[in-house]
């Protein structure tokens, strides 16, 4: 057996092709099924794809599902496939997932493998114009009195086109566009993009619960909030808040 055979063989979905069958029935899609390839991937995230080439669809799951229940990868399955055929999710397939998804568990196990996959995004600190260790020192002592450890720092090593600044838990790291390494980018920017991290790095992402049942409405499981009420208040409290946000809404 060759080396790409093995490998297929350990990253085969055990029953993966009937449950993508049972949930293409169950969301009603249209036009006779593809046959379906199942694997696990270790993609460097709780990611799944599912690809489309004539009477075949490659489907990949985070191998992070490799011991979950049926009914989660019934709900992996069935997500990849509403997106697919553009099909309504049932709400109670997605709230499974969501619950063992965002559970404690899983989060937990996510972070491990995401410090062992996950590639750095970031380059020197010291950028043509910014240097970011700085930038971080003074908004530590001035907003979080020396209360945060300095992560891995720098600016990424390639041009983002919407995201302005990252903070990654798992390799403690924060990573700011390098488009703003730029010259007519006033300092105070620089610092509230940095500063606007920082919080992130004080405030980890929590399950935001939703309200109880209503009449006619289920219950639904919150999602990960990235934003909290307390975050935004901080976030308020950056001294040069307005103009940044007036300069960062015109920034191309």
């Amino acid at each position: 057996m060759s080396r790409t055979r093995a490998i297929r063989g350990e990253r085969n979905v055990p029953g993966g092709a009937p449950v993508f069958q049972r949930m293409y029935t169950r969301l009603n899609c249209q036009g006779r099924p593809p046959q379906f390839v199942v694997e696990f991937y270790p993609y460097a995230n709780l990611t799944h794809s599912i690809r489309l080439r004539g009477d075949t669809a490659l489907a990949r799951l985070s191998d992070l599902l490799r011991d979950a229940p049926l009914e989660i990868l019934e709900a992996a399955a069935a997500i990849l496939l509403a997106r697919l055929y553009r099909r309504r999710l049932p709400r109670e397939i997605l709230n499974a997932y969501r619950q063992y998804s965002h559970g404690a568990a899983t989060r937990r196990r996510l972070l491990a493998l995401r410090r062992k996959r996950a590639r750095p995004k970031v380059a020197q600190p010291r950028g043509r114009h910014f240097d970011l260790e700085p930038v971080f020192d003074e908004l530590n002592a001035r907003y979080f009195q020396q209360g945060l450890p300095r992560p891995k720092i720098g600016w990424s090593a390639k041009r983002w086109r919407s995201q302005l600044g990252t903070y990654d838990p798992a390799l403690d790291q924060i990573a700011i566009n390098c488009a703003l390494d730029r010259p007519d980018v006033p300092p105070y920017v620089i610092a509230y993009v940095v500063y606007h991290e920082m919080l992130h790095q004080k405030h980890p992402m929590k399950l935001a619960r939703c309200g109880p049942a209503r009449a006619g409405r289920p219950s639904q499981v919150g999602r990960l909030e990235s934003h909290s009420r307390a975050f935004r208040e901080e976030e308020k409290q950056f001294r040069e808040y307005d103009l940044a946000m007036k300069f960062l809404a015109r920034f191309a």
